[in-house]
């Protein structure tokens, strides 16, 4: 009897997990799908037209490059567990990361809420803190690429400089009025910052506010963990930040080797694609179509024609989707298969 529930039991779990299996393959699927539908034919003409003519050598490498910087992204993001008591896997944390970018791909900012939920599934890492940590990473991810920008307007000259100012300000221009927004936000936090302390004492005796308490405080302390790292992990953490920035870099620095027109340009070059691409990224979703345009844009400044300019915009943006959506279908199998396990510091 006790052999024959045991079998059963057996039979139950591994139907269970193959439709866990289905279920995030479906998902994976989905994502792709929704992210080739934005294609043009013109796009995907191009998109195949760049990788018939690459040195596939080079762009292997530039996927490399990409792979390592979103590794360095898993291990930045994990210092912000540590002073919370929390310790996720790290491969679990890097293929939470990987998934992100893909789902980002078919739906802006799913991938955040994703994510989060993931490291619950297979770390038991409550999701209120993640999303608080993902919020703390994109603030400074804000702050940390201005200061590149900066430094590129310092660095660059001529045409470069000029084009980059140009395009910022248009991007800038385009939103609603920055100080108007800003004051309301500001205003919004502090009048809910200011009701929440008056009436968290009184509203504590209802469940239901208890449960948004403990969603509020858990973010909050997710939010709060970059301003207690200590001072070797907040220097960790700055090294992981320019790392990940110095690897972006490096994977334009390998792609202009993919082509005999661009052999020449160096790491300044890159340096300015990098500029180039990353407002084509926050033109249209994902860059799509907008970061080749621009990749050619920049290299027309290097005297680079239209064709080899597209071509190049196309490997390099198409390079670092491939590899997301391949080690995204991967992890997601991976999580489908584990089991959720409790892993904190003591």
């Amino acid at each position: 009897m006790a052999e024959n529930d045991s079998h059963q039991s057996k039979k139950k779990s591994f139907w269970a997990d193959l439709a866990k299996l289905i279920l995030f393959l479906g998902i994976g699927f989905a994502f792709i799908y929704f992210f080739l539908l934005k294609l043009s034919p013109e796009q995907k003409s191009s998109i195949w037209d760049s990788f018939l003519h690459a040195n596939y050598f080079w762009v292997i490498a530039v996927m490399v490059c990409v792979t390592i910087a979103h590794f360095i992204r898993a291990l930045r993001w994990l210092l912000l567990y540590k002073p919370m008591g929390l310790k996720p896997g790290l491969n679990n944390t890097f293929g939470a990361v990987i998934v992100t970018y893909m789902a980002n791909l078919a739906f802006p900012r799913l991938g955040e809420v994703l994510r989060c939920a993931l490291l619950k599934n297979s770390d038991n890492v409550p999701i209120e803190k993640s999303l608080g940590t993902v919020v703390t990473e994109r603030c400074f991810d804000v702050l940390a690429f201005g200061v590149v920008v900066v430094i590129g307007m310092l660095a660059m000259y001529g045409q470069a400089k000029e084009w980059l100012f140009e395009a910022l300000s248009q991007k800038i221009s385009s939103l609603p009025s920055l100080g108007l927004v800003t004051a309301i936000l500001v205003a919004i936090i502090a009048v809910s910052i200011i009701c929440y302390r008056l009436l968290r004492e009184r509203m504590l005796k209802f469940a239901l506010f208890r449960k948004i308490d403990s969603i509020i405080q858990g973010a909050l302390d997710g939010l709060k963990s970059i301003f207690h790292l200590g001072t070797r992990n907040t220097i960790l953490f700055i090294i992981y930040s320019a790392l990940i920035y110095l690897f972006y870099i490096l994977g334009g620095v390998v792609i202009l080797q993919a082509f005999p027109e661009t052999q020449a340009l160096g790491f300044g070059a890159a340096f300015v694609l990098y500029l180039f691409g990353s407002v084509g990224m926050t033109i249209s979703q994902g860059g799509l179509g907008a970061y080749p345009v621009l990749v050619w844009q920049a290299l027309s400044l290097y005297g680079i024609g239209e064709t080899i300019g597209l071509a190049e915009g196309w490997l390099l943006w198409s390079s670092q989707q491939v590899i997301v959506i391949l080690l995204g279908l991967a992890y997601l199998v991976y999580f489908s298969l584990i089991k959720k396990k409790v892993n904190t510091i003591e």
